[in-house]
């Protein structure tokens, strides 16, 4: 599931589960990490001369450019099939670039997606839609169950 969106590298089309969006994400922050890490431990080696150092810290620094260079299709691919997933347009990524936009950018992202087929495509999830009767306020009953007779249990 981490590297769904490396498989579906420049769909844009679709929708993609928070779990398929969040896993890919934590990904990529743990290479970067992993790589400034390894950015300090080489400056802790070398005593922070700045001879020594030169040449690991552009090797450690050109790879950590080519990793976001080579993730930038990907995030943005997923990033857009995350707002399909909750019916909304990938154009909604533009509001980042907004004062506080990327913070709604971020709560539109941690939302469910809407229940069943929307305009994007089918529910990653295999829901049914709003109005089936499998649906009853945003809960999700299988096919052949439904609430509990008991509302204790609910």
């Amino acid at each position: 599931m981490m590297f769904e969106a490396l498989r579906k590298y420049a769909e844009f089309e679709g929708r993609a589960r928070r779990s398929e969006y969040w896993l890919f994400t934590l990904f990529q922050v743990l290479v970067t990490f992993g790589l400034f890490f390894l950015l300090v431990v080489l400056s802790a080696a070398t005593g922070g001369d700045q001879d020594q150092l030169g040449a690991g810290a552009l090797m450690i620094l050109a790879l950590l450019g080519l990793f976001v260079l080579a993730m930038f299709i990907p995030s943005l691919a997923v990033s857009i099939r995350r707002l399909h997933d909750s019916d909304k347009s990938g154009w909604w990524l533009l509001l980042s670039f907004v004062p506080f936009g990327s913070f709604v950018v971020f709560i539109f992202t941690l939302l469910d997606g809407t229940p069943g087929e929307n305009r994007y495509g089918p529910d990653p999830k295999g829901r049914a839609g709003y109005g089936n009767p499998t649906v009853v306020h945003n809960h999700y009953y299988p096919p052949g169950g439904g609430p509990p007779s008991d509302p204790a249990q609910a």
